[in-house]
Formats: C-alpha cells, structure tokens, sequence
C-alpha cells in the first residue's frame, strides 16, 4: 500500500509540474515537429535521466538544502538571468525561418538523449522546486522513503515528467498544426515574451526574498 502511494503521489507531482509551458517543452516541441516520434522519445529519455538524479539528492537532502541559504540565492540568481537569456536566443535564433531551421539541424546532429540531458543540467528550477516539494510530502506524510519506497516515489515522478511532457508537446503539435498561421509567431514573438513575463516574475519573488527591507 505504501509502495503504490509513494507511485501515485509522485506521478501526481510531476505531470502537474511537466506541464506548464517551459524550455524543454518547447524545445521537446520542435524536434517532434521536425524530426518525428522517435527522437522526441530519446529526448525525453535524456530529460528524464536528469531528473533522476535531481529527485533523489533532493528528497534525500531537502531540509539541508532550504537551510543552505547562499545556494538557494544562487539558484535563484541564476534562474532570473536563464529566463532572460533564454528569450533572447530565441528571439533572434527563430524570427529568421531559415536560420531557426540551420541552427535545429545544426543541434540534431547530436543525439537527442544527450540534448535532453545537456538541456535538463542547465535546468536549475527544478532543484527548488523538487526540494519544495520533496519536503512539503516528507513532512505532510503523504510519502515514505524508508528503504526501497523511496524508489517507488522516484519511479512515479520519472513517469509523471516523462508522460507529462509528452502529453503537452502532442497536443501542442497538433494545434499548432491545425492553426499554421498562428504557430509562425509563436516561436519569434510568443515564446520570447512568455520567458521575458517569467523572469519578470522571477525577480520580483528574489527582490521580496532577499533584498526587500523588512520592517
């Protein structure tokens, strides 16, 4: 009973937290659309190696990390600057149609497992996130990783990414098939625009974290 709560609350977390629109998903997005089922499985499978790891040191150590203070301002930091950084490349890498393509078959050349993996290290959101989480269920007791349960979390949450972000980049696909005209802005003007309002958001929450006086 134990081992099958661990599973679903951790599927739960995860494809709930899969599926709001971010990076992987979108560059998830246009290796399916550019290259096919297969090589979005691969990526995913990069993806979710990742993840792997990152779920497990953070479930083991997540009241080390809240209370490592000038890690989590690190962190913090690094994902204002990340979200900026990221708006900015695809602005200029996908408002030139050929040049967007060039740079996609420049990045395929690689197998997109190491895409994946390389992409979800940079990903640094997810530590917090994970952290929060991991320590949220530990102290709520929705979860238990007394010896193996512990695994039977992570298998859950692995699927949970893993079918949570699959699920979004098909669907996404396919609407975005239906609406051609539409999809041509989403990559140079929607996509750059929603990283610039999350990194805006992202800076208000480190001001009022660190830096806001407090009276």
């Amino acid at each position: 009973m134990k081992s099958l709560k661990n599973i679903s609350v951790g599927f739960l977390v995860s494809f709930l937290g899969s599926i709001p629109l971010g990076y992987l998903n979108l560059v998830g997005l246009e290796i399916y659309t550019k290259s096919g089922l297969h090589n979005l499985l691969f990526f995913l499978s990069g993806v979710v190696f990742v993840e792997s790891f990152v779920i497990y040191f953070t479930l083991l150590f997540a009241s080390q990390l809240v209370k490592n203070k000038k890690l989590m301002k690190v962190i913090d930091l690094f994902s204002v600057i990340f979200m900026f950084v990221l708006a900015f490349l695809f602005y200029f890498n996908f408002n030139d149609t050929a040049k967007a393509t060039n740079n996609l078959n420049k990045y395929l050349m690689y197998s997109p497992f190491i895409i994946g993996l390389f992409l979800n290290c940079l990903n640094f959101l997810q530590v917090p996130f994970w952290t929060s989480w991991n320590l949220y269920l530990l102290k709520a007791k929705y979860i238990t990783i007394e010896k193996e349960f512990k695994y039977y979390y992570i298998a859950g949450t692995l699927i949970g990414v893993f079918l949570g972000m699959f699920s979004l980049i098909v669907v996404l696909q396919r609407l975005f098939e239906k609406t051609n005209q539409f999809s041509k802005y989403v990559m140079p003007i929607l996509v750059p625009l929603f990283f610039i309002v999350l990194g805006s958001i992202q800076v208000i929450k480190v001001y009022r974290k660190y830096f806001k006086p407090q009276f």
